[in-house]
């Protein structure tokens, strides 16, 4: 672009307006801002451009009207050269939806994206049902964690589901005392999370895990799990004596096969 042209972003209007905005380099329009045309949509299509420099966000912020449309101010929050402040400051003002995209928006600094997920935590207790549920399936871990801990059976599945919820979040939940019987359930009985090692372990820690689901999931622990679960002080007594019994029939079952004769034609033992 020349510098012969750059007069024009002050003074172009409609297409041609929005074909400058289009051509001119990030650097060079910083004039836009005072084209008496400038209205909310075209300020919008070059809030889209990612290479826009802090300086002409500044002045955007600065000319606090034209900020009055909320369209403006999500896109200044989205835009990863909006002072942290001011991001913060626009968070707070999104659509819940809208804070929930930023959240899984790639580009996003993760301590702006643990605001946003604060910000969609503390509005689930009074959403409708089926703004639950839609969240359950999109939804960042967090928020989806968040989502199942509160043990409303039509929303379990679909957080369960959620791709982006994670073994850790999953572990956090199953740690949480007073856990409704219900989610730990729905966990035990996952295709996917009940096969996954440490949430079993986690699902045995777990009050509210059924002892049923619990006896099935001893026979896949090691040996030395075993053993600290059925430390003093983990589990109810009557666990550890299950715990305990299973360790008990491990050793007696490896001290019989120590003890048969090898069918080698050394006479070893190579089953261990």
């Amino acid at each position: 672009m020349t510098t012969g042209a750059t007069p024009s972003l002050r003074t172009a209007s409609g297409e041609a307006l929005i074909r400058l905005l289009h051509e001119t380099t990030a650097n060079a329009l910083l004039p836009l801002l005072d084209n008496p045309a400038l209205d909310e949509h075209t300020l919008a299509i070059a809030l889209q451009r990612r290479d826009l420099p802090p300086e002409f966000l500044k002045e955007v912020l600065y000319r606090r009207h034209l900020l009055k449309a909320y369209q403006i101010r999500k896109l200044l929050a989205f835009h990863p050269h909006t002072p942290r402040n001011e991001s913060l400051r626009f968070l707070r003002e999104l659509y819940l939806m809208d804070l929930v995209q930023f959240a899984i928006s790639p580009g996003v600094s993760p301590d702006l994206k643990i605001k946003a997920e604060e910000q969609v935590i503390t509005k689930l207790p009074q959403l409708p049902l089926g703004q639950k549920i839609t969240l359950a399936r999109r939804a960042p871990a967090r928020i989806t964690a968040a989502l199942l801990a509160e043990g409303q059976r039509q929303v379990l599945a679909a957080a369960l589901s959620n791709p982006n919820l994670t073994e850790a979040q999953i572990l956090k939940v199953l740690a949480r005392e007073k856990l409704p019987p219900v989610i730990a359930q729905a966990i035990a009985q996952h295709d996917k999370w009940s096969h996954i090692y440490n949430v079993r372990v986690a699902l045995i820690r777990q009050p509210a895990t059924t002892l049923t689901t619990i006896l099935s999931f001893l026979s896949e622990l090691t040996i030395s799990d075993l053993r600290e679960l059925a430390a003093p002080g983990i589990l109810p007594e009557n666990l550890r004596q299950y715990l305990q019994a299973e360790v008990q029939a491990r050793l007696q079952r490896r001290a019989t096969r120590s003890a048969t004769p090898s069918d080698s034609t050394d006479g070893t033992d190579k089953s261990e």
